[in-house]
């Protein structure tokens, strides 16, 4: 017989501790979520699985639209943010690319940032860098409604 903690890591690639981490980030989701609807506050929710950004007023979706999110091996990481800073254009640069002139850059999250992207139109799949990729039109709408502070939550 294979112990417990043995069979939980093989069946969901999580050991207890890890289990643990993403239990506890789960319910801080949650939790957030709950907050936000029952408020009267501006925030956006990106679903990774479904590829799908909504910003919302309260408990009110008021625009959603398909996304591009961080491909496998550069994930979106999720968890529970606030826009800090806003961008109208911005050179991106990374180990394996340099994107100048990236309109309506809003980050989030290190040097993660929900912004427009001229150079795909591959919305609804993930491709990105761990970024959130909107078509150019949404992200100027996104950028011209949500301010530095607004809470950016992410969630699979």
């Amino acid at each position: 017989m294979i112990a417990s903690a043995t069979m939980l890591t093989l069946i969901t690639g999580f050991s207890q501790g890890n289990l643990a981490i993403a239990n506890e980030q789960h319910n801080l989701i949650a939790r957030n979520l709950i907050e936000l609807q029952q408020s009267s506050e501006r925030w956006i929710l990106i679903d990774l699985s479904r590829q799908r950004l909504i910003a919302w007023e309260g408990n009110q979706p008021v625009y959603a639209v398909i996304v591009s999110t961080g491909k496998a091996d550069t994930p979106t990481r999720t968890g529970v943010f606030k826009v800090y800073t806003k961008y109208e254009t911005t050179r991106m640069t990374g180990p394996d690319y340099d994107v100048p002139d990236v309109p309506y850059t809003m980050y989030y999250d290190g040097g993660m940032a929900i912004h427009g992207a001229y150079w795909h139109n591959l919305f609804g799949t993930p491709v990105t860098h761990g970024c959130t990729n909107v078509a150019v039109n949404h992200a100027k709408w996104l950028f011209d409604w949500a301010s530095v502070g607004t809470p950016v939550i992410v969630h699979n």
